[in-house]
């Protein structure tokens, strides 16, 4: 089963990049009690010291889109919404499986009823 994945960059204020992360960072733990929600990583650049990339994979889209009407999910974006000059979304992918992810069918080698 494929999961549905989003590779996002936020843009902020100069200065405000730490503030954006702590907020993303606050919206990660509050991911710990969706299942859905399989993986959400912050990361930040050494070199473009005014963005934050957030790394998502979800049970599937709706599951992330149910995601962003939750009242907690809501307010930190309130919160975020006046420092962030930018969004970018760099890709929509299907995670397939690796480290992390569980996925159900695959043998060792990730390839489905074949074995090296």
């Amino acid at each position: 089963m494929n999961k549905y994945s989003l590779l996002g960059k936020f843009t902020v204020q100069e200065g405000q990049r730490e503030t954006l992360t702590d907020i993303l960072l606050e919206a990660a733990d509050s991911m710990m009690n969706l299942d859905e929600c399989q993986i959400y990583l912050v990361n930040i650049s050494e070199v473009e010291l005014n963005a934050v990339y957030v790394y998502e994979v979800w049970s599937d889209e709706g599951a992330h889109q149910a995601s962003l009407t939750l009242e907690a999910t809501q307010t930190l974006i309130k919160r975020a919404k006046p420092i962030i000059t930018g969004i970018e979304r760099i890709s929509t992918l299907k995670t397939v499986g690796g480290k992390g992810i569980q996925t159900a069918g695959r043998n060792k080698a990730g390839l489905k009823g074949k074995s090296l």
